[in-house]
């Protein structure tokens, strides 16, 4: 009796787990293969996020943008990044290259906020590679230290 592979029994597994997520959320398995083939996983692009008392900070890591056809959206609590990631040598054909790690194109990402925040004073900045937003949280989410009268 030939012994079995286990590599693979553990890779059919996984397309089949790839597959019948395809057919459950249709929409999120053909967003997240779009700019990174491969490397579904993934997300672009990479993002810290953080705070203080009155500020959310959302840091993402973005070299090579296109700054011009960068945008930043809030809607309630979720911030969406969309842009494009040019081509550094847009002459190049396929053919011609020897390795390519670098994807480039459009890409949408959208990150869930630890709270309400203040959208008409979102500020963006982009510098070095990376864009960094700074969030002010909603009055009403900054927690309001409360006295205790004793009595």
């Amino acid at each position: 009796m030939p012994r079995p592979n286990v590599f693979q029994e553990i890779e059919s597994l996984r397309r089949e787990m790839d597959r019948m997520a395809s057919e459950l959320f249709p929409f999120q398995a053909r967003r997240q293969g779009a700019f990174l083939p491969g490397r579904a996983a993934r997300q672009y692009p990479l993002v810290n996020m953080y705070d203080d008392e009155k500020f959310i900070y959302l840091e993402a890591l973005a070299p090579g943008l296109n700054t011009q056809n960068l945008d930043v959206t809030v809607v309630h609590n979720t911030v969406t990044i969309s842009g494009e990631k040019l081509h550094t040598a847009p002459d190049a054909k396929p053919e011609q290259y020897h390795r390519s790690e670098r994807a480039a194109g459009r890409f949408v990402r959208s990150i869930e906020l630890p709270t309400e925040v203040n959208d008409t004073k979102v500020t963006a900045d982009y510098k070095n590679g990376i864009l960094l937003i700074t969030l002010p949280k909603a009055e009403k989410a900054i927690p309001r230290r409360i006295s205790v009268k004793v009595g």
